[in-house]
């Protein structure tokens, strides 16, 4: 059983209003995009590690990724991660297995990884997410608040986003004759009901770097695992 880590690195920080993209800011003197790809590269069940790249920031990417010796391509992404996830799957030959996770998620743990690999063993499809301490609002489109889901049944989502290949292909395939336009992988499968989807426990360290403050987390995660 082959897997393959599809890591998604094709952002801009449009929303960080940072100066570069959130990827190539270095914690602990390497990249984001560093530390997340050798998660995956040091865990033994992953076989193959595909990168998606914006495609102003290939060469970058490329240059970045080189000693790494699980990477087996660096692609080009699409205007929107429905696109970069579409190009990423299509560049996969020969798998049956793909975790497709976030670069800027750059702390994600050798457990998460190997929980998503033994979720794959016994469904098509798995999600990591953590529980929510707060109180989640349901809102109409003028702020008004219509329904307060109870948080036991609601989970964050994270990243790795894990399915059988054929499946998420045939995901894709569909979102792009229906021209389905989702936020993640799952949407995909949900959308056309193609899959059940299940819960594979996150970590609070697996958050997604977003914003400048953001970088301060990332700095605190880092000297913690130095520390641990």
């Amino acid at each position: 059983m082959k897997n393959i880590a599809l890591i998604l690195a094709s952002g801009t920080g449009s929303r960080s209003g940072l100066l570069q993209p959130k990827q190539f800011y270095e914690v602990g003197g390497k990249t984001l995009l560093e530390h997340s790809v050798s998660a995956f590269e040091h865990h033994p069940l992953i076989d193959e590690i595909i990168v998606v790249a914006h495609p102003d920031f290939i060469e970058r990417t490329q240059m970045l990724t080189t000693g790494f010796k699980k990477v087996s391509a660096v692609i080009a992404g699409g205007e929107t991660r429905q696109e970069s996830s579409y190009n990423g799957v299509y560049a996969i030959k020969n798998a049956e297995n793909v975790l497709i996770h976030d670069a800027v998620r750059a702390f994600i743990t050798q457990e998460i990884i190997s929980a998503c690999i033994e979720g794959l063993n016994e469904h098509e499809a798995v999600c990591t997410a953590t529980e929510t301490s707060d109180t989640i609002l349901e809102v109409d489109e003028n702020g008004k608040i219509i329904a307060v889901p109870q948080r036991k049944f609601l989970r964050c989502a994270q990243t790795p986003q894990c399915f059988k290949l054929d499946l998420i292909k045939h995901a894709h395939e569909l979102a792009r004759k229906q021209k389905q336009s989702v936020t993640d992988d799952c949407g995909l499968i949900l959308a056309n009901a193609l899959a059940e989807i299940y819960i594979v426990n996150g970590a609070s360290s697996n958050r997604k770097i977003t914003y400048p403050e953001d970088l301060d987390f990332a700095e605190w995660i880092y000297k913690k695992i130095l520390d641990f």
